[in-house]
């Protein structure tokens, strides 16, 4: 009688996964799919974005040419991260229903007595800068970063420890 007990539930729980991997999975190809299109300088500049943030299109009106080139370089810039926010928060939107069912599972410490809570550990990234180089907001104090000695990796992928 236990063990068709375990059974049942072992099968809900894996239903359950089964149901939770497709919705990631939709709202992965949601997200993959998402645009945001600002313009800027009364419609003479146009921008579009991907759902990285990532710009895909420019595109000028004939009569672009009355802006200098640092009216037209500022109204990229602007446009293009006005873009990255407006996509960013669409996605943040079509994530909320997953993370609503995230935060309606028990938690480990819940379920296992005397397990630390690594929540609490976990270091919470600064917000990046949107400032241009060389600016005084992109002056970071660098007291914390351990050696100057030490090697750069480059460029490391968020997900597998070491890139092709």
């Amino acid at each position: 009688m236990v063990n068709e007990r375990l059974q049942a539930d072992a099968a809900m729980m894996m239903e359950a996964l089964s149901e939770q991997m497709l919705g990631i999975a939709k709202i992965q190809r949601d997200r993959a799919r998402l645009t945001a299109t600002v313009t800027a300088c009364d419609k003479r500049i146009s921008v579009t974005v991907n759902a990285d943030g990532i710009l895909i299109e420019t595109r000028f009106a004939d009569d672009v040419s009355d802006l200098s080139y640092d009216e037209i370089a500022a109204a990229i810039t602007e446009a293009v991260q006005a873009a990255a926010a407006q996509v960013g928060e669409r996605g943040r939107r079509l994530m909320a229903p997953l993370r609503a069912r995230k935060d309606r599972l028990p938690h480990l410490t819940e379920l296992l007595e005397d397990m630390p809570d690594f929540r609490s550990v976990i270091p919470v990234p600064p917000p990046v800068s949107i400032a241009p180089p060389n600016s005084p907001e992109r002056r970071y104090d660098d007291e914390d970063a351990g050696s100057g000695d030490a090697e750069p990796y480059g460029r490391r992928s968020m997900v597998r420890d070491h890139d092709e």
